[in-house]
């Protein structure tokens, strides 16, 4: 199978290439984008050989460009759609990109009849509307990568949609799950970005710090499984075991238990629908031990409300949830704001930002752009 890895330096993106490694070429890796890891995109090149590379930058591409002649190069939003389209026509897209940045690609990729591996939730957070309607129009699969979906989808399978009572989404609570508020003021990046179970970028490492990155994964679990809020669920698990839950109309309820380890629920993507060997830990019940589940109190995490209430709200309320999410997150990063205020401007943007009109890309893109370049301006 023919792929195309998009953000292929980012955590998700190394992973899917342990995979490919691992599968003893049953998998060729055409395409591939990196924003701005040229060296680890450069090795990349060297050891699979694709034949179409997007950078972010028009002057990284230059230089890439004299170094691999025979490797066709591109950059930029246009770049990503390149990526998302060039090769053979049953590649597999697996979007791994970072922001809303992933969902013009995505698009893109789908009306070229493309099956698309989704790891970039922000696609379905601000796109939702426009994807699952092409999805149907265009006859072809979205797979989330996520490990929570990833957990939905498997346990929802053969399932009838009028049997499923709710979806659980468990969350491992992030760097500051023992933490109270008053006790958050001070904290630092590096503190933030110390994910007690899982080894992940630093923009989902700060989100799942916030409890944002469950807020998205309920916008879009809404999506995914055709599900109203009211019906989706969240639970904090600290072991991050239990990947998430279904629950019947006849009071069963379902659980998906792993290791936490992110090339599972890749493997399955790439593999779909063939469930194939995996070399990685094996969870062992009897030396598991007990099992935690606690409410999520939105007082404390209160990125959980603003996402329900922007899902719920639609249109291009997501958008601008996320958007000010990204900028935020950028600015706490760069060390311009403190951790608290992530929310209050996040919190301070879904106020102020209304939009309204018909959801089209265009329209996205511009409230995209309109929040961040607001925030960014505000408090830098």
């Amino acid at each position: 199978m023919n792929l195309a890895i998009l953000g292929a330096t980012g955590s998700i993106g190394l992973q899917t290439l342990d995979i490919v490694r691992a599968s003893e070429g049953r998998f060729s890796v055409v395409t591939v984008t990196a924003h701005t890891s040229v060296d680890k995109l450069r090795a990349i090149i060297d050891e699979f050989h694709p034949s179409y590379v997007a950078v972010g930058l028009e002057s990284a591409m230059r230089d890439l460009q004299r170094d691999y002649p025979d490797v066709t190069f591109g950059h930029g939003s246009d770049g990503l759609v390149t990526a998302a389209t060039a090769g053979p026509t049953d590649t597999l897209v697996v979007n791994a990109i970072v922001g809303s940045a992933g969902l013009e690609p995505t698009i893109h990729a789908i009306k070229a009849g493309r099956n698309v591996a989704l790891a970039n939730k922000e696609t379905l957070v601000i796109g939702g509307e426009l994807i699952m309607p092409l999805l149907a129009e265009h006859h072809v699969r979205l797979l989330p990568i996520d490990s929570e979906h990833s957990a939905i989808m498997q346990l929802l399978d053969g399932a009838k949609h009028d049997t499923v009572r709710r979806i659980v989404i468990t969350a491992s609570g992030g760097s500051f799950r023992d933490k109270k508020r008053s006790e958050l003021t001070t904290v630092t990046v590096g503190d933030a970005l110390a994910h007690p179970n899982w080894t992940m970028g630093a923009k989902i490492t700060i989100d799942s710090a916030t409890m944002m990155n469950k807020g998205l994964e309920i916008i879009e679990a809404h999506h995914l499984f055709d599900l109203p809020y009211d019906q989706i669920d969240t639970v904090l698990h600290r072991e991050s075991i239990v990947h998430s839950l279904v629950e019947f109309t006849d009071t069963a309820l379902l659980a998906h238990l792993g290791e936490p380890d992110m090339r599972v629920p890749i493997s399955y993507a790439l593999h779909y629908p063939e469930r194939v060997p995996f070399d990685g830990t094996r969870l062992q019940l009897e030396t598991l031990g007990a099992l935690h589940f606690e409410p999520l109190d939105e007082a404390r995490y209160p990125m959980l409300r603003y996402a329900r209430e922007a899902g719920v709200k639609g249109g291009y309320a997501p958008t601008v949830l996320n958007a000010a999410n990204e900028a935020a997150v950028q600015l706490f990063l760069s060390g311009k704001i403190t951790f608290l205020q992530i929310e209050e401007i996040v919190l301070q943007c879904v106020t102020t930002f209304q939009p309204e009109g018909p959801l089209t890309l265009p329209g996205i893109l511009e409230v995209d752009n309109e929040v961040k370049d607001y925030v960014l301006k505000a408090y830098s």
